[in-house]
């Protein structure tokens, strides 16, 4: 079970629990949230429930996972985010998912460089990738302020994307 939180100076990263399975429910059903995801059908309650009850199982498993991020001044819920196995390829990947109504904010490149450093720090890991598809140009630039660097186009869960790295050296040399 994921006991590990992370504040930034607007952001908590926190385990993902019951309560967060309506309002994520929410956050991914918003307007064009997983337009560039392979599925973008609604996703059930069930479905959501089933999606934390994994990531939570990917903390067990690998010591690291996605987080539920809030708001610190509100403690609202307004996505997620973290580092997790890209199961076809065994590459850690940073993912982040955040509700429309918090885009362009920096969130995203907040709680991306918060995931980057404990994954480089704490887990030590030597490389961390991000995946995103080809259209997707805000997530490009998130992953691009995060300091990564587009690798090549390549084919990620049955759809076009560009996949992007940062090494552990590199992550460690940023100001």
């Amino acid at each position: 079970m994921n006991k590990v939180e992370l504040t930034t100076a607007r952001l908590k990263l926190r385990a993902f629990r019951e309560a967060d399975i309506d309002p994520m429910q929410q956050i991914v059903n918003g307007k064009d949230v997983l337009l560039y995801f392979p599925k973008t059908d609604p996703l059930s309650r069930e479905r959501v429930e089933r999606m934390i009850h994994n990531l939570l199982k990917h903390w067990d498993e690998h010591g690291f996972g996605l987080w539920a991020v809030e708001l610190r001044t509100s403690g609202e819920l307004i996505g997620r985010c973290g580092l997790q196995v890209i199961p076809d390829t065994g590459e850690e990947e940073v993912d982040f998912i955040l509700g429309r109504e918090y885009w362009g904010q920096g969130y995203a490149t907040e709680a991306g460089l918060a995931s980057l450093r404990y994954g480089f720090e704490v887990v030590k890991l030597e490389s961390i990738v991000g995946i995103v598809h080809i259209e997707n140009a805000a997530s490009q630039k998130v992953l691009e302020k995060l300091g990564m660097k587009r690798t090549r186009r390549a084919n990620y869960f049955g759809i076009d994307c560009f996949r992007y790295a940062i090494e552990r050296s590199e992550f460690l040399e940023l100001p």
